[in-house]
This record gives structure tokens, C-alpha cells and sequence, in this order.
């Protein structure tokens, strides 16, 4: 079993330590929105779904901390934490989601309380807040699950299937999206052998997926990035399978640097290129993947693992985070709702219902 990822109460948010993962298991305190906001830019809370249900937890634990007594003065906190968590990272789209869905019931229940709370109201305003933290958590599972069915239908027996970065049980409060697709195969007996790769340059596949995979009995193995090309060739790799962190209104997809020289791989050796999202990560305000940002994140995490320095001293590194992989490149997208397939501007909007950012 993968230990929980969070952990909360009406006063308190504990969060899974992943920077000190497979070697210890240890949970830090994130009860308060900066606190939560740390632990994501941190690294130490990650994954696109996971880091959207703890900003609905942050956000309703920083208003219980703030305890404003009036609507007006509700709306200023809720606007302020709102603000704070989704400035943590820039470019998974769940953290805004999450947070912008919990500013607006906190702005409808300001509206509905205009004069001073009375204990009752104040009650009643945490409860619901807190409430829907935990229905934000709720629909993760359930579209873990969905998806899981979903993706695994997609796979042929005896799949060899290889996935990048980490989009398990760990970056979600379910089964995951791209890992889950592939454990829910593995229970069906559709999966001869899973490829890991490694994920450089924080190593979330060597370090997190391949543990998940291990753990869930799925016969996997581990390889470094530039092994890709190489195995899908020789090894008869049928099927790609990653997750997302933002996807734009004509399928181009933001996910882990490294994605999109996948796809390129898998378009060349004709292998179906899957992404498993559930649909808080579609962004129909992206037009293209042009309109991503994508988040330059620090030099060390390049240069240095586990505090050993790998480079020179001085030397002059680029680390972007993410990349854009075409929705040409795309072979469908799995969702919780369906499946998009072929994956374009035309085609998202109409096959499934998005969720509206």
C-alpha cells in the first residue's frame, strides 16, 4: 500500500514528505495556506491532482486560522489565500482549479453572510469549506478510478508499456492517472512488463514510480532517460502512457520535460501515446500550448543529487520543468468522463463535457 499523501483534520494538514522518498517515510505540517504553498514549492507536496487537493485543504484551514467575523472581511481573506496557493507553481493547472473553486464558495458564502457572523454562521462557513476541501479529494478518487477503466480497455494483452515521470498514487489522492491506468491493466492481466524512466533531473520515476510499480506487483523495470529510444525499439514497447499538468483548448499538453521527446519516439516507431488527466486539468483558456507557462525551476536540482554535486562549479544550467507536447503527437487523451480521440481543437470541446477554468 502507498502510505497516505494527506493527511487532514479541521485544524491540521500533514503532508507526505516525497523529497525523502522510497528511503523514509516522514509527514510535515502544512496547516496554514503559506505553509501548504512551501511544501509545493518545495517539492515536497507534488503532483498536478495531489497539489489541487491540498490547496483546497490549505484554503480552508488558513480561514479557520484567519477567522474573519464579517462577509466583507471573508472575501479579503478568501481572495488573499486564494491568491497565495496559486502562486506556488505556475504551471499545473489543478493548484488554480482548486483554489479558485474554493474562493468562489467562500465569496457566495460571504454574499450570503453580509453582516457580522454569529457562532452559528462562522460554524456553519468551516464546515462547508471544509466539506467541499474533502469533495475535491473525493472526485480525485473517483476519477482515478474511471480513468484506470478507461485507459486499461485502451491496451492490448501482453502490453509493454513504458511511462515518464511519476502520475501514480503519489501525485493523486486515488490510484493515480497514468500509473493507475496502468495498475488497473495489471489487474486485468494485460501487462507483460512496464518501463520506467528515470526522469531526470529530481528522478520521480526512479525514485517514486518504479517503487509504486514494485509495490503493486506490476513486473516493471527502471531505466534512464536516454535508454527510451533504445527499448521501444528492441523491446516491443506497444503503448505510452503519461500524465499532464495543464492541457490547452487544442489538446497540447504541459507534462514533465522529457514528455515530448516520448511522443516524438512514439510517433517514429508508430506506438499509441496516451495521456491520463481528469478533466480539472483542461484549460480552455490555453489556446495552444504557446499560452503555458512553464516553470524554470532552480539550478541546484540539476547540478546536485541527494547534496552531491554532479557539475562544475559556476556552471550555467537551464531547467525547464515542464514541456509542450503537440496534440498531434497525441494518440487520445483519457479522462474520467471518456476518451478523446483524435486529440484537436475541434474535437475536445465536443466529446466531453470541460470544466471551465
Amino acid at each position: 500500500m502507498i502510505p497516505p499523501r494527506l493527511i487532514f483534520k479541521k485544524t491540521a494538514l500533514k503532508v507526505l514528505d516525497q523529497r525523502l522518498l522510497p528511503d523514509r517515510i516522514k509527514y510535515i505540517d502544512a496547516s496554514s495556506a503559506a505553509r501548504t504553498s512551501a511544501a509545493i514549492k518545495d517539492m515536497a507536496l507534488r503532483g498536478a491532482p495531489l497539489i489541487g487537493c491540498a490547496a483546497a485543504f490549505g484554503f480552508a484551514l488558513e480561514i479557520r486560522r484567519l477567522h474573519p467575523t464579517s462577509g466583507p472581511d471573508l472575501l479579503t481573506a478568501a481572495g488573499r489565500t486564494a491568491a497565495l496557493l496559486r502562486s506556488s507553481r505556475p504551471t499545473a493547472v489543478a493548484l488554480h482549479y482548486a483554489s479558485d473553486r474554493m474562493l468562489a464558495l467562500a465569496a457566495g458564502l460571504a454574499a450570503a453572510n453580509p453582516g457580522e457572523f454569529s457562532p452559528s454562521a462562522w460554524k456553519k462557513i468551516t464546515g462547508v469549506l471544509d466539506r467541499e476541501a474533502r469533495l475535491v479529494t473525493s472526485e480525485d478518487q473517483a476519477a482515478c478510478l474511471a480513468m484506470g477503466t478507461h485507459g486499461a480497455a485502451l491496451l492490448p494483452k501482453n502490453c509493454v508499456i513504458m511511462t515518464h515521470c511519476n502520475a501514480g498514487a503519489l501525485a493523486t489522492m486515488g490510484i493515480g492517472t497514468a500509473v493507475g491506468v496502468i495498475t488497473a491493466a495489471h489487474s486485468l492481466g494485460k501487462i507483460k512488463r512496464a518501463y520506467a524512466c528515470e526522469t531526470r533531473p529530481y528522478l520521480q520515476g526512479a525514485r517514486l514510480t518504479i517503487w509504486e510499480l514494485m509495490r503493486a506487483g506490476v513486473p516493471a523495470e527502471l531505466i534512464t532517460d536516454n535508454m527510451a529510444a533504445h527499448i521501444i525499439k528492441t523491446c516491443g514497447v506497444n503503448a505510452i502512457v503519461v500524465g499532464a499538468d495543464r492541457i490547452a483548448a487544442n489538446g497540447d499538453t504541459a507534462n514533465k520535460i522529457g514528455t515530448y521527446g516520448l511522443a516524438v519516439l512514439a510517433k517514429y516507431h508508430k506506438v499509441p501515446f496516451y495521456v491520463a488527466a481528469p478533466t480539472p486539468t483542461l484549460d480552455m483558456k490555453a489556446r495552444t500550448g504557446g499560452d503555458i507557462v512553464i516553470e524554470e525551476r532552480s539550478a541546484a536540482e540539476v547540478t546536485f543529487i541527494k547534496g552531491v554535486s554532479l557539475a562544475p562549479r559556476g556552471v550555467k544550467v537551464r531547467h525547464p520543468a515542464f514541456d509542450i507536447t503537440p496534440a498531434s503527437l497525441i494518440t487520445a487523451i483519457i479522462t474520467e468522463k471518456g476518451v478523446i480521440s483524435p486529440v484537436n481543437k475541434k474535437n475536445m470541446p465536443a466529446r466531453i463535457s470541460v470544466i471551465s477554468l
